[in-house]
């Protein structure tokens, strides 16, 4: 049937985008006030008209993207890229979806210019008549006195888009979502040359920029994680090509929008090692000169931008406040609540313990890929999924950090194929409004029992063209050079 085919799932998961960005209007992350008569709160009834029709639209989103994906992975060729532009299209001028982070962003960049410290108080902070006052009306309650956990290199970014538009929100939503699809084009960028051949291009692009979970949430969404991710790995990938220094250089301009970027370093400090033949002279030039490189760029990011060193003391904040989806959280709450009176210490001690626990794999995965048994890109990917996993705080779309790098190099793995099923169910965990919902979490259940059931018994037949796994072959290095 023709919906099954490449240019079925295309145009089919372009109506599921449009459906998903109409339902929005209605009930998408709707401003308390600033609408600008567009993006103004509807009845009741109409919300759930929106929000059904956003569930709808996603549904097909998913199935056209499983379904592109399958074909891809036998063999057939199609313009992966005109798919990405169909199913983008839709949400560029839709109103923010599925989080209100936005609002934070804006109102944080209208705190810089404004003189407010933004490592010291939350949006709430300014006042009627300040620029972002109107983006801090519509901050989520956690956020509303949260202190920013972001580098400023993002909040000059916010406030190169705050200025112009003098914190209106239609404009200023508009703009970040420009910022958005600069990172989105970077993620291409990159995963399209860390990858082997044409196939196995196309193969990343589905895994990593065609994957729903991105569209929502970076695109619809505009989480600064999407501008993390692609900086990081075009860092990555011009490590790959030998231009190390400007690599790290692009990883400390990433960790100056998100610090869990720095994982990237310790990868990249491993192919300078085993470029300079493993020895002591090239550990040590591994381990000490990517972090060098980045903590100078930090430094100098962090004085050019004017907001002093707070990030350094705001990396924790996150964490106080607590996620469903993570499993340290959950479980220490839930032994805190049995063996305590208050189960806040006995919280932060799990937590603190998951921590530990990813370190510990994230040096394992480190040192299989210095001895050549893993592909340094491949452990950064695993080594990002395993810290999200293990973190006191977790969002769905924080999933994307591993996923992005996995797909780089191993797309068609059993690995990156886990990935694709967990990125299918947690894109229902959270409503159009930001919300998450009991029934999200029955969805994303559901999807997800679903998908590794399909996975047990019917996996992707063999590749033609893979890329290996191991990083020493001179057909990827040939691929990466390109």
């Amino acid at each position: 049937m023709w919906v099954f085919s490449a240019s079925g799932c295309r145009w089919l998961g372009a109506a599921g985008s449009l459906a998903v960005a109409l339902g929005g209007w209605a009930a998408g992350t709707l401003p308390v006030r600033g609408g600008g008569g567009l993006w103004e709160p509807c009845g009741s009834a109409l919300t759930v008209a929106g929000a059904v029709l956003a569930y709808l639209g996603l549904t097909l989103l998913v199935a056209a993207w499983w379904r592109y994906g399958v074909l891809l992975a036998r063999g057939v060729r199609d313009g992966v890229l005109r798919t990405l532009v169909c199913w983008t299209a839709p949400l560029l001028l839709a109103p923010p979806l599925y989080s209100a982070d936005v609002y934070s962003y804006i109102a944080q960049g209208g705190m810089v210019l404004e003189g407010h410290d933004v490592y010291g108080g939350g949006p709430s902070v300014l006042g009627p008549g300040e620029l972002g006052a109107d983006a801090a009306a519509s901050v989520g309650g956690n956020w509303t006195d949260t202190p920013a956990p972001y580098g400023p290199v993002f909040l000059l970014l916010a406030e190169a888009v705050v200025g112009p538009t003098g914190g209106a929100i239609v404009p200023a939503v508009l703009g970040m979502r420009l910022i958005a699809l600069g990172a989105l084009a970077l993620i291409v960028w990159s995963v399209r040359g860390l990858a082997g051949g044409a196939a196995d291009r196309d193969g990343a692009v589905w895994l990593a920029a065609l994957n729903p979970l991105l569209l929502i949430h970076v695109v619809g969404g505009m989480h600064n994680d999407g501008l993390m991710i692609g900086l990081m790995l075009g860092g990555v990938l011009l490590a790959a090509r030998g231009r190390w220094v400007l690599g790290c250089v692009l990883v400390g301009l990433a960790m100056m929008v998100k610090s869990p970027a720095a994982v990237a370093l310790l990868f990249i400090g491993v192919m300078i090692a085993r470029r300079d033949g493993g020895g002591v002279r090239g550990v040590a030039k591994g381990l000490v000169l990517p972090g060098l490189v980045a903590g100078g760029v930090a430094a100098a990011a962090t004085l050019a931008a004017g907001t002093g060193f707070g990030w350094l003391r705001t990396q924790s904040v996150a964490g106080a406040i607590h996620t469903a989806l993570s499993v340290t959280s959950d479980l220490g709450l839930a032994l805190g609540t049995l063996l305590a009176d208050d189960p806040d210490p006995v919280k932060g001690v799990v937590q603190k313990l998951g921590l530990l626990v990813a370190v510990g794999l994230i040096l394992a995965l480190a040192w299989r890929a210095w001895k050549g048994r893993i592909d340094p890109v491949l452990g950064l990917g695993l080594s990002l999924v395993a810290l999200v996993a293990l973190s006191p705080m977790v969002q769905p779309w924080y999933l994307l950090w591993g996923t992005v790098v996995v797909a780089a190099v191993a797309w068609h793995s059993r690995a990156g194929q886990v990935l694709a099923v967990f990125s299918a169910a947690l894109v229902y965990e959270t409503a159009p409004s930001g919300h998450t919902p009991w029934y999200g979490f029955v969805l994303a259940g559901c999807v997800l029992a679903l998908g590794l059931v399909w996975l047990r018994r019917d996996a992707w037949p063999p590749a033609a063209s893979v890329a290996p796994a191991d990083g020493l072959s001179a057909d990827l290095r040939e691929a990466r050079s390109r």
